[in-house]
């Protein structure tokens, strides 16, 4: 994936969170193709009475049905497996190995990270590893066109409504291009953030591994992390974990690979 500039929002303005708050959509939201284009222009509308620029709209109608999304979507099967399966499945055994690796080669930058945000190396690197592969998979479908297809989707509209916002205003603070490049459902960057957590919580352009491992430690500190406290289930740094990713199987794997890492067993 290319961006075409650097990312430099922090922290999101109050007006930022007002402007993506849940709202009623008049866009009819559908479960096919057949009423993509209709909704796009009606979509359009809306976006453009919120201050959206013509040429980032002009971006979203140029977007096609992401029938591939829709695919993925339906077809979240390995949250369903039991830990054991789900780590199998993973690679986790490689993520364990290869995030040692990183945490000793990589040493200066995770105590910066460290020091800053209180985070430990094990579960940044156990996310790093289970998102991209340590970024080696970032996907390659057009991040707007998913997103706008989510939203359009009426399995979960709203939800994806408001990171297609996100998005739109990202690519008008040219922060992100509008050819972005993603995973399945508009995860972007080394650590596959969505548009919104961009927003909120992006310290950089996320295609770099520093900027990414930052911004993911930002984003776990926001959700309560607290400096030398345990992260397994039951303990207080869990519910952070619990936090990037809503699957009990994927947050228990990363705690647990993150312990690996971390040097327990």
């Amino acid at each position: 994936m290319n961006t075409s500039k650097q990312l430099t929002v922090a922290f999101v303005a109050l007006s930022t969170l007002t402007f993506l708050s849940p709202q009623v959509h008049a866009a009819q939201c559908g479960s096919s193709s057949a009423g993509y284009f209709a909704w796009k222009q009606e979509f359009a509308g809306e976006a453009r009475a919120k201050g959206i620029s013509a040429p980032t709209i002009q971006a979203l109608m140029a977007t096609n049905y992401a029938q591939a999304t829709i695919n993925a979507d339906r077809g979240q099967r390995s949250f369903n497996l039991s830990l054991d399966q789900f780590l199998a499945k993973r690679g986790a055994t490689t993520i364990v190995a290869k995030g040692r690796q990183l945490k000793q080669s990589q040493g200066a930058l995770f105590a910066s990270i460290q020091s800053r945000y209180g985070v430990p190396p094990g579960p940044l690197l156990a996310i790093w590893g289970m998102e991209t592969g340590f970024g080696s998979q970032r996907g390659n479908q057009n991040m707007l066109a998913s997103i706008a297809t989510l939203a359009y989707d009426c399995r979960r509209s709203a939800y994806f409504t408001e990171h297609l916002y996100a998005a739109l205003q990202l690519i008008d603070r040219g922060a992100l291009s509008p050819t972005q490049r993603g995973s399945m459902h508009g995860e972007v960057g080394q650590t596959q953030f969505m548009p919104k957590a961009i927003l909120a919580y992006g310290t950089g352009n996320l295609e770099n591994a520093a900027n990414a491992l930052t911004s993911t430690a930002n984003f776990l500190k926001a959700h309560g992390w607290r400096t030398g406290a345990g992260y397994q289930p039951g303990e207080p740094n869990f519910a952070a974990i619990q936090a990037w990713n809503a699957a009990g199987v994927y947050q228990k794997a990363i705690a647990l690979m993150g312990r690996q890492i971390d040097g327990g067993e």
